[in-house]
């Protein structure tokens, strides 16, 4: 028994090691590369002799106020999105999980966004939004509310919150597919109990349905902010940065020092600091949702 335990044991491993082998080469490897060039003068015109400097990297990061801009644009890009395509997201799939007829389509209809291709959608909202685009001509021609035509991507404000819709109307098929898989696990004995005591479709919603996805609830929020700091495409795409950097995210922010200012030392400490920003909204985001459950555990007593 001991050597058939050896012999499974064996064969386990060799099964595991083509796919170990591939993510220590394309991921272990990078990160931990990453992690020493942050340390060093990483530059284009030093791609054969590179300067130790230290945390150097990492101060000029934290004193860049760009940084900080891209950071702030993040950060606001998040806020927004997140709960954006949640509520919406949830709201259509309680919507779909109460009907019998046509369920599919409506499923199929809101899940197309998410399939279309981050770059034609970011181009299709750049042809609206721009200067002379489609809702200016709607706001100029059609309507005639408007004399003049709207530089929408020409302000820090107004770009990011053309990103923000975007980021908003790509994830809410996303979020319904989600939460309608949660919605089906519920106990239908719950909702008809409820109905019995007299409550209302208000009642039944916050006492029944949004305890019991909870788990589903803390799975997207946690995938969303990951997301939503990882945004790159749409503000790549739509803004470029523009207005002078002032719509800028960190992933923007990073490949425009690293590719257009060859400064790769400083895009490896600054998607350091990018992963450490993450890790600690990760945490707060489970510290949140268990003080939540201990309150509601406390309530019961």
């Amino acid at each position: 028994m001991k050597i058939k335990s050896a012999v499974n044991k064996f064969q386990i491993g060799l099964l595991l090691l083509p796919g170990l082998a591939l993510f220590g080469f394309f991921t272990v490897y990078p990160i931990f590369r990453l992690f020493l060039m942050s340390f060093f003068k990483w530059e284009l015109g030093s791609m054969l002799n590179q300067d130790f400097i230290g945390l150097q990297n990492y101060r000029d990061v934290l004193s860049d106020k760009f940084f900080w801009i891209s950071f702030s644009n993040t950060l606001i890009y998040t806020a927004v999105t997140v709960p954006g395509q949640m509520i919406i997201g949830l709201f259509v799939a309680v919507l779909i999980n109460g009907i019998d007829r046509f369920r599919v389509t409506f499923r199929v209809i809101n899940y197309l966004p998410v399939i279309t291709s981050w770059v034609i959608a970011s181009l299709i909202f750049r042809y609206i939004f721009n200067t002379e685009g489609l809702l200016n001509y709607f706001l100029t021609h059609i309507v005639k509310i408007s004399d003049s035509n709207i530089r929408w991507l020409d302000s820090r404000w107004s770009g990011l919150s053309v990103a923000m819709i975007l980021g908003i109307w790509k994830g809410i098929g996303w979020n319904m597919v989600v939460f309608l898989a949660a919605l089906q696990q519920v106990p239908q004995d719950l909702y008809e109990a409820a109905a019995i005591d007299g409550c209302n479709a208000f009642t039944k919603f916050t006492k029944i349905t949004l305890p019991s996805i909870k788990g589903t609830i803390l799975f997207a929020w946690i995938m969303l902010t990951i997301g939503g700091f990882n945004v790159f495409t749409s503000i790549k795409m739509i803004t470029d940065g523009n207005p002078a950097h002032q719509t800028d995210t960190m992933l923007t922010w990073m490949y425009y020092k690293a590719f257009s200012t060859g400064k790769f030392g400083y895009s490896a400490a600054l998607s350091f600091i990018m992963a450490f920003s993450l890790g600690i909204l990760a945490i707060f985001q489970f510290k949140a949702m268990k003080n939540r459950d201990m309150e509601e555990e406390r309530n019961r007593l």
